[in-house]
């Protein structure tokens, strides 16, 4: 056959395979670029996740602590310590003396924790009981006795003293 027949058999062909490489290439960037916009959006979707978790941690983490503040300050309103004082004259030949008696005792609710203490102390003429009775309790703690209205508080017991 001639020459000429054969390029023009096969023009068409090459023709066909440089349009296919040639709309190859094109769609290979196309692609390159969407993936990468997707990539993108991704990235930004992963920082937001990200950022949420982290608030929400915090989140979990505050309100644990909050719940576990809550439980231990209800927890320690349960406590409560029971108090009552009167005085007695013990009169000798000599001396006459007033004491007040001070008795404690600790509750958990209802539930006795401690037995009756008891303290005797002697009163000077017009010395204040309550005040006398609130600087000598075992039970409460020095700072809680200057806040409170004089009637049974809340208070962690310290050690019991001899």
């Amino acid at each position: 056959m001639n020459s000429d027949a054969i390029i023009w058999m096969l023009l068409p062909v090459f023709v066909a395979v440089g349009s296919s490489l040639l709309s190859f290439f094109i769609m290979q960037g196309r692609m390159k670029v969407a993936v990468s916009r997707e990539r993108e959006v991704l990235a930004q979707v992963r920082a937001q996740l990200s950022s949420q978790k982290e608030v929400m941690e915090d989140r979990v983490h505050r309100t644990e602590e909050e719940t576990s503040r809550r439980c231990f300050d209800t927890f320690l309103a349960d406590f409560r310590v029971e108090e009552r004082h009167y005085t007695k004259e013990s009169k000798s030949l000599l001396v006459s003396k007033k004491l007040m008696v001070l008795q404690e005792r600790l509750y958990f609710r209802n539930i006795p924790l401690s037995n009756w203490v008891e303290h005797e102390m002697t009163l000077e003429e017009g010395g204040d009981m309550s005040r006398l009775a609130q600087a000598t309790s075992i039970f409460m703690p020095k700072g809680l006795m200057n806040s409170g209205s004089g009637e049974e508080a809340v208070a962690m017991p310290k050690l019991l003293r001899s």
